[in-house]
C-alpha cells in the first residue's frame, strides 16, 4: 500500500502562472434535466484516458488523452526518482485505460511497468501496457506530428508559420522528453483511432486542445485516509438496475458538501478533494468567495447566480460533436442557453466587488464574443422548426434562396390540387380518385386508388403512365406532368437540407473559432458553483472560516465539531486540539472503549483537510500551518456510519506509508494500533514505532494516537520529554455506572471499563463476570481454570458422542476389529473425559 500524491497545480482553477494553453477543462461530461438525451450519451460513452510517458536519466515525460473532453493534458520534464514515484502519482490520480511508452526502455522503467501490468486486483483495474517502437517517439519526427496535427482551436486563416508560433505558446518544445511523449501519443491515437473508430479514415481523432499540468503545492492523501475519514463513500443505488454505476455517493464529507447546481461543479469539488493543496493564495482566494455570499445581504444574489448556473451543459462534448459534424438539434439549444446564462453570470458579476479575483475574472473574461455566439444562434436556428423536423433549420429571412423554396414547398399542396384534377380528366372514368404527391429523393408521383379489377401485375398498366410501385392499396405512377413538375421544381426538399446543412457548417466554424472563451466559461462557471455551495453548507452548519499560518507546523482548532457525527448525534461536544512547534508532537490519548477518542481523531483529520481544500470548517477557530500530508490509520467508523461499515485496515502496510513517507509537517493519526495481533506484540509495535519518531526530535511529525494498551503508560515505555502529551477521555463513576464527558483533557486514563461498556452493549451478565474473572487472573499471573458447570456440560457431552458410537458397532461384522476401534475412539475420547 502506498501513500496517493494529487496534483492540486495546473487545474481549471489554479493554473500555473505564465502558462499558455488552450484546451477546454478534464471535467467529465454533464447533462442537465430537460436534455435527457446528452444525458444516456454520456453514460454510454464513459470518459477513457490514455496515457503516454518516457523516463529517461532521471526525468520523466508525461502526456495524456482524455476523451471527455477530446484535451491532451501534458507534463514539463520533471525529475523523478529511480523508483518512479511521481509517476505512481500520476498514474493513481487519472486511471489511464492504456500506458503507452517505447519499447526500448530503461530497466527501472521495465521493472516498474512489469510490476504494474502484474497487479490483479488494482482498482479500478489495472491499465493495459502498450510497447511502441522507439523510432515513433524520435525527437523530429514528434515535432512533425505535433505541427503537421488538424486542430480545430486553430484557425484556417493561419499560415504555416503562424501555426508553428501558435503551438509554440502552449506546447514546451524546448521539454524534449514531453515532446516525444506528444509524439508517441499521437501515433497511439491515429493508429487505435480512439473516438472515431467507425469514421472514414480522413476523419482524425478530434483534438480539440492542449493543457499543462504541474506537480506543485502538494498535499499528499493516502486512499485509506479517504475511506476511513468518510471524505468519499459510495453505497449500493436502491435502483441499481437502473444506474450504470450502481452505486451513489452515502454519508460523507462530499455528500454534505456536494449542492451544486451542475455536474461540471460536482465533477471540480470531487477534484478538488483528490487535490488539497497549501497554496496559500488559491485557499485564500477561496474562503474570500465563501465569506462573500455568507453575508446576510448577499443571499438572493447567491440563489440568482445558482439558478443561472443549472444551465451551464456539456459544452466539450458539443464541441466534439461539431468537429465531426454529429450536431444534433438539443447541441444548439443547449448551447444557446448555456452561452445566455454565462452572459448572465457576467453581467451580475459585474456588479459585485472586483477585489475578489474570481469575480473580476467573471466580469472581464466573458468577452463579447459570448454575445456573438448567442446572437449567431438566436438569429439563425429555427428551435421549434427544428425540432420538429428533427433536423437543423433556420429562420426566415437567413438566405432568400431557402425562403423561395420553402415558399414554393409550402404552396404545393394546392397546386398539386389543381394537378390531379387535370390527371383525373385524362384517366379511365372507372377511376374514382387520384391525387398528387410529392416523395423526397423520388419526386412528384401521381396515386390512383388499386381498383377490384387489378389483380395482376398487367393490370397496372395503364397508357400514358410510367408505374412506379404499389404501396398500401395505392398505384403510384409517373406522368407528363409530374416530370414537368420534377424537371421545374426539382427535390426541394434536399436542395433546402443541402443549403441548410451548409449554413449550419458555417455556424459550426464560427463556433468553434470562439472555443476559447467557452472553455473559460466552463473553468469559471464550476469553481464558482463550487464555491457557492460550499458557503451554502458553511451557513447551514455554521462554519468558521480557517485561517492559514506558515509558520505554524500543525494545526489549532478551538471547539471543533465532527462534520458528519454531528449531524447523526442529538447533542455533541466540541473538542479543541492543538499541535505546533517542539511540544506534544505526539499526543497519547487514553479512554475508555466508547468515550470518543476515535471521534475525536477523525474529527482532526477532517478539519484539517476541509481548510487545506479551501473550506469553511465546523469549529470557532482553526489555523492551519504548512500540512503537507495527512495518514491514518483508524480501525472502523464506529457510529459515524451508524454501525453498517467496518474497515479492517492492514496494520504494517499501513504504519509503515506513515514511518518512511511522513515528514515534519505531516498529520498522523493512530487508532486501534495492534488490533487483531498478540497483546504484547501490539504493545512494542506501538512503542517501537512512537519511539522512533521520538528519535527524530523537531523532525517528528504531528501524531494523535488513541489506545487501550495502558502499559504503555503503566510500564514507561516511552521517554520522558516535552515532545509527549498525554491525553484522555473525561469521564465520571456513579456508582456502578460510568457517565462519558466526550470531553478530552490532559491526564491519563487508569483503567479501560472493558466490562462496563461490554455491559452497555447487551453482552449477557454471566460472560461479563467471567471475563472480569479472566482479566483478575491474568494480571495475578495465576493459571486460568475452565469454568466447572462448562467442564461437567462437555463431559457429558463426550460421553454421549462415545455411546452413540458403542450403539452403532455391528459385532456380528466379520470386518469389524474391535482393537482399532478401542485404539482410535475409546482411547483418545478418554482424555476427554475422565
Amino acid at each position: 500500500m502506498f501513500s496517493v500524491g494529487t496534483i492540486p497545480g495546473g487545474t481549471p482553477q489554479s493554473p500555473e502562472p505564465g502558462a499558455a494553453s488552450a484546451s477546454f477543462p478534464s471535467l467529465a461530461p454533464v447533462s442537465g434535466g430537460g436534455e435527457a438525451e446528452e444525458e444516456e450519451d454520456n453514460e454510454q460513452e464513459p470518459a477513457e484516458i490514455y496515457l503516454c510517458a518516457l523516463w529517461t536519466s532521471g526525468y520523466l515525460g508525461i502526456a495524456y488523452y482524455d476523451t471527455s473532453d477530446s484535451t491532451i493534458h501534458f507534463m514539463p520534464d520533471a525529475p523523478d526518482h529511480e523508483s518512479l514515484k511521481l509517476l505512481q502519482r500520476v498514474l493513481d490520480e487519472i486511471n489511464p485505460r492504456s500506458v503507452v511508452t517505447s519499447a526500448k526502455q530503461d530497466e527501472n522503467m521495465t521493472r516498474f511497468l512489469g510490476k504494474l501490468a502484474s497487479q490483479e486486483h488494482r482498482e479500478p483495474k489495472r491499465p493495459e501496457i502498450v510497447f511502441l517502437p522507439s523510432v515513433d517517439f524520435g525527437l523530429e519526427i514528434s515535432k512533425q506530428r505535433l505541427l503537421a496535427g488538424n486542430y480545430s482551436f486553430i484557425p484556417d486563416s493561419m499560415t504555416t508559420t503562424e501555426k508553428i508560433l501558435f503551438l509554440s505558446s502552449i506546447i514546451p518544445f524546448d521539454c524534449l522528453l514531453t515532446v516525444r511523449a506528444l509524439g508517441g501519443l499521437l501515433k497511439f491515437l491515429g493508429r487505435r483511432r480512439i473516438g472515431v473508430e467507425l469514421e472514414d479514415y480522413n476523419v482524425s481523432v478530434p483534438i480539440l486542445g492542449f493543457k499543462k499540468f504541474v506537480l506543485t503545492h502538494l498535499v499528499s492523501i493516502d486512499q485509506d485516509t479517504y475511506s476511513v475519514l468518510q471524505i468519499f463513500k459510495s453505497e449500493s443505488h436502491p435502483s441499481v438496475y437502473k444506474v450504470a454505476s450502481g452505486l451513489k455517493e452515502g454519508l460523507s464529507l462530499f455528500g454534505i458538501l456536494n449542492r451544486c447546481h451542475c455536474k461540471w461543479g460536482q465533477k471540480l469539488l470531487r477534484l478538488w478533494f483528490t487535490r488539497p493543496t497549501h497554496d496559500l493564495g488559491e485557499l485564500n482566494s477561496r474562503l474570500d468567495v465563501i465569506q462573500f455570499f455568507l453575508l446576510p445581504q448577499n443571499l438572493d444574489m447567491a440563489q440568482m447566480l445558482h439558478r443561472l448556473l443549472g444551465h451551464i451543459k456539456n459544452v466539450p462534448l458539443i464541441l466534439k460533436r461539431m468537429k465531426l459534424s454529429h450536431t444534433k438539434v438539443s447541441d444548439w439549444q443547449v448551447l444557446y442557453k448555456t452561452v445566455y446564462s454565462a452572459l448572465g453570470l457576467r453581467d451580475a458579476c459585474r456588479s459585485l466587488p472586483q477585489s475578489i479575483q474570481l469575480f473580476q475574472d467573471i466580469a472581464q473574461e466573458f468577452s463579447d464574443d459570448l454575445h456573438h455566439i448567442a446572437s449567431l444562434i438566436g438569429k439563425v436556428v429555427d428551435f421549434e422548426g427544428s425540432l420538429a423536423e428533427n433536423r437543423f433549420t433556420v429562420l426566415p429571412n437567413i438566405d432568400p434562396e431557402i425562403d423561395e423554396k420553402k415558399r414554393r414547398l409550402m404552396g404545393l399542396p394546392s397546386f398539386l390540387t389543381e394537378v390531379a384534377r387535370k390527371e383525373l380528366e385524362n384517366l379511365d372514368s372507372r377511376i374514382p380518385s387520384c391525387s398528387v404527391i410529392y416523395i423526397p429523393l423520388i419526386g412528384f408521383l401521381l396515386c390512383i386508388p388499386r381498383l377490384p379489377f387489378m389483380v395482376e401485375a398487367s393490370d397496372f398498366e395503364i397508357e400514358g403512365l410510367d408505374f412506379m410501385f404499389l404501396s398500401e392499396e395505392k398505384l403510384h405512377y409517373r406522368s407528363a406532368r409530374t416530370k414537368e413538375l420534377d424537371a421545374l421544381l426539382g427535390d426541394l426538399h434536399c436542395d433546402i437540407r443541402d443549403q441548410e446543412t451548409l449554413l449550419m457548417y458555417q455556424l459550426q466554424c464560427q463556433v468553434l473559432a470562439r472555443a476559447a472563451v467557452l472553455t473559460r466559461v466552463l473553468d469559471l462557471a464550476s469553481r464558482l458553483d463550487v464555491l457557492l455551495a460550499l458557503a451554502s453548507a458553511a451557513r447551514d452548519y455554521g462554519y468558521s472560516r480557517p485561517r492559514y499560518s506558515p509558520q505554524l507546523l500543525g494545526v489549532r482548532i478551538l471547539n471543533g465539531r465532527h462534520p458528519l457525527m454531528e449531524l447523526c448525534a442529538r447533542t455533541f461536544v466540541p473538542n479543541s486540539a492543538e499541535c505546533g512547534g517542539d511540544k506534544g508532537r505526539i499526543k497519547v490519548i487514553t479512554g475508555p472503549n466508547s468515550s470518543g477518542k476515535s471521534i475525536y481523531l477523525k474529527q482532526v483529520g477532517l478539519i484539517t483537510f476541509m481548510a487545506l481544500v479551501g473550506s469553511f470548517v465546523p469549529a470557532e477557530e482553526a489555523e492551519i500551518g504548512a500540512v503537507d500530508a495527512i495518514f491514518t490509520r483508524i480501525h472502523s467508523c464506529e457510529s459515524i456510519s451508524l454501525g453498517l461499515s467496518t474497515f479492517m485496515i492492514d496494520l504494517n502496510q499501513q504504519v509503515a506509508k506513515a514511518v518512511n513517507n511522513a515528514t515534519k509537517q505531516s498529520l498522523v493519526l493512530i487508532d486501534e494500533f495492534g488490533k487483531g495481533t498478540n497483546t504484547v506484540d501490539g504493545l512494542a509495535l506501538l512503542a517501537a514505532v512512537l519511539r522512533h519518531w521520538l528519535a527524530l526530535g523537531p523532525m517528528c511529525p504531528h501524531i494523535f494516537v488513541a489506545t487501550n494498551f495502558l502499559s504503555l503508560v503503566q510500564l514507561q515505555l516511552l521517554p520522558q520529554g516535552p515532545l509527549v502529551q498525554y491525553l484522555t477521555m473525561e469521564t465520571c463513576e456513579d456508582g456502578d455506572d460510568l457517565v462519558f464527558f466526550y470531553q478530552v483533557c490532559e491526564g491519563i486514563a487508569n483503567a479501560s471499563h472493558a466490562s462496563y461498556t461490554a455491559a452497555q452493549a447487551g453482552l449477557p451478565g454471566n460472560l461479563i463476570a467471567r471475563g472480569k474473572e479472566v482479566s483478575d487472573l491474568i494480571r495475578s499471573g495465576k493459571p486460568i481454570k475452565p469454568v466447572k458447570e462448562l467442564l461437567k456440560e462437555k463431559q457429558m457431552e463426550n460421553c454421549q458422542t462415545l455411546v452413540d458410537k458403542f450403539l452403532k458397532l455391528d459385532l456380528e461384522d466379520p470386518n469389524l476389529d474391535l482393537d482399532i476401534f478401542m485404539s482410535q475412539e475409546v482411547l483418545p475420547a478418554a482424555t476427554g473425559i475422565l
